[in-house]
């Protein structure tokens, strides 16, 4: 007689939900919020945009992480990218999963007061992913939510709680 066990479906399941707050998959971008606040030129914001942004994935009950991602892999190129100007350092938070059905590379920080774009680094290994910075309510010291594909560019595991440094562009 075998026995099948849901185990690691749920695991996974549980890792994709851990950074989602109630509300936030109603929540949606508005067109306010589309213009980030930055010293940049446009055509830089711009550019970063289009590394930064995707769509939404297609709602499915059983989405794996690769289903999630709807990042291309030439924007994954350009947001793995070292920073080509100087950025201004904001701090280290601890990062968890965000939201896993709203597109693109963000992180949702309270080391941020209003829309801009940057960069989030992982200390330990170096890598860096450019990312909208969208403000998040609470303090300073509080944690941050970090969209799937830029956790994944980051290289670290989806259910792992990393000190981030983030810096603005």
């Amino acid at each position: 007689m075998r026995i099948h066990t849901a185990l690691p479906t749920l695991i996974v399941a549980a890792g994709l939900l851990a950074g989602c707050t109630q509300g936030a998959m109603t929540t949606g971008r508005t067109a306010a919020a589309a213009a980030p606040q930055t010293q940049m030129t446009a055509e830089q914001v711009a550019a970063a945009t289009a590394v930064t942004r995707a769509p939404a994935p297609r709602p499915a009950a059983r989405a794996t992480a690769a289903q999630l991602d709807t990042t291309t892999p030439e924007q994954r190129a350009a947001a793995a990218k070292p920073a080509e100007a100087a950025e201004t350092r904001l701090g280290t938070t601890v990062a968890s999963l965000g939201n896993p059905s709203e597109g693109g590379f963000w992180i949702k920080t309270p080391l941020v007061k209003e829309r801009g774009i940057g960069r989030i680094v992982d200390p330990s290994s170096g890598k860096s992913a450019k990312v909208d910075l969208i403000p998040l309510d609470g303090p300073a010291s509080g944690g941050s939510q970090v969209s799937l594909p830029a956790l994944q560019l980051l290289g670290v595991s989806l259910t792992d709680l990393p000190t981030i440094e983030v810096y603005r562009s």
